[in-house]
């Protein structure tokens, strides 16, 4: 393909650096072959051939005098790095288009991409005085950078901030000024400025996240997250804001985030049970069981209304919680809600035969665990076999002591009734 391009190419009139003819009226086709050269051009120029991109649009320039083609020419030619030739080329045609402002910018980015930078700098100057536009305040700016001549380079950075309030040529300011010129509070008080004039952009923002970031102050940081995450709601800097929170212990502020955003219900469910919030923990594990479908929020659900209800003897309330559970253990092989189910129907009566089944589940998965030997020990007193119930009392006395009052009151109670029976029963 390359290679019939260039026959093309050739068997058209090439000419570089060549005087201008008439110009065309615009959108009128100047000559036949335009269309299918245009077509070449910018297919190089998506390959990447820049400089056989720059001899299509000299081709195109020399036959309809079209300066868009004539600026694409030297566009290309500086992305190849031609630089040499841009500069002979240019400094050229000046000698009869001096006043031409783009011949002159392409003038200067060559000088500067051949590292003439003392040469570049008067041009690039007199063009920014001229115009006043914030691009040629940015070239100035950039060679007096390159020169590590920072103070002038802020100079120009800042009266091309002033015509529009870009925030990238803030970003380069801010940066000048917090790492070059060690005004590190100025710095970071442009961009705050900006920020609550204009919005916390992911440009602004960011880079404040990044000074704060470096001076360590948790306060601007913090303060930066949350209104970056108030105009753009994304996961990551929410977890940013959880870190912080949890780094400062401040749980109060992490809760009544969490509470606000949704961000995290699995961790707001663990701090409203760390808080003893029961009410708010059941209704947060049956909204994950409803959206999730994990089984384990049913049991979760079941547990925390039982420790939070008011009367532990309510029938409605049992009841529920007694079917939540039943549930769970029917399909989640563990412990934890066996013993749980199988406590509750035996302390409060309901069936402590069944209770006991759940429990003795639960020992099969953890034989030496004290508590649910407790709890095993409390099934066989409510069925007045007080025995086998002082022997396994024995046992949890002997792992965790008597300081549990429930434990206590365990004791206490299998003692009496160990009294009460006759010798022989004992």
């Amino acid at each position: 393909m390359r290679n019939l391009l260039l026959v093309l190419a050739m068997a058209l009139l090439f000419l570089g650096c060549s005087s201008v003819t008439p110009k065309p009226k615009p959108n009128e086709k100047v000559f036949e072959q335009e269309d299918m050269l245009i077509m070449f051009a910018l297919d190089a120029e998506l390959r990447k051939h820049f400089d056989a991109a720059a001899e299509y649009f000299d081709i195109l320039y020399e036959k309809s005098s079209r300066n868009e083609y004539r600026d694409r020419y030297y566009i290309n030619l500086l992305r190849a790095k031609r630089y040499e030739y841009v500069e002979n080329c240019i400094k050229e045609a000046l000698k009869n288009e001096s006043d031409d402002l783009q011949l002159r910018r392409y003038l200067v980015a060559a000088l500067v991409g051949e590292k003439k930078l003392e040469e570049a700098k008067p041009i690039a100057i007199d063009i920014a005085t001229e115009t006043k536009k914030s691009h040629d305040y940015l070239v100035v700016s950039d060679i007096y950078i390159r020169q590590k001549h920072f103070d002038m380079a802020l100079k120009y950075l800042e009266s091309a901030y002033l015509i529009d309030y870009n925030e990238s040529i803030l970003d380069k300011m801010a940066v000048v000024m917090f790492v070059n010129l060690q005004r590190k509070d100025e710095a970071i008080a442009q961009l705050e400025s900006h920020s609550r004039l204009h919005g916390c952009s992911k440009v602004i923002c960011g880079r404040l996240v990044g000074f704060y970031s470096a001076q360590n102050d948790m306060d601007g940081l913090l303060n930066t997250y949350k209104r970056y995450y108030s105009e753009f709601h994304d996961s990551e800097t929410a977890k940013a804001i959880i870190y912080i929170y949890s780094y400062r212990k401040d749980f109060i502020s992490l809760l009544q985030f969490l509470e606000e955003t949704g961000e995290d219900d699995d961790l707001l469910l663990k701090l409203y049970i760390n808080a003893k919030n029961y009410k708010k923990a059941v209704a947060l594990a049956d909204k994950l069981y409803k959206s999730k479908g994990d089984i384990v929020y049913l049991g979760q659900s079941a547990i925390f209304e039982f420790e939070g209800a008011a009367d532990k003897n309510d029938a409605a309330m049992l009841k529920k919680v007694i079917s939540k559970l039943k549930k769970v253990v029917a399909v989640h092989d563990d412990a934890l809600y066996e013993n749980y189910l199988g406590y509750i129907m035996i302390d409060n009566d309901i069936d402590a035969k069944e209770g006991i089944s759940y429990v003795q589940r639960a020992l099969k998965k953890e034989p030496d665990s004290p508590y649910y030997m407790d709890s095993l020990a409390w099934g066989y007193y409510k069925l007045k076999e007080c025995k086998k119930a002082n022997e396994l009392m024995k046992r949890v006395v002997d792992e965790i002591g008597m300081e549990d009052e429930e434990v206590s009151a365990h004791v206490k109670a299998i003692d009496a009734c160990l009294k009460q029976v006759s010798p022989s029963r004992k």
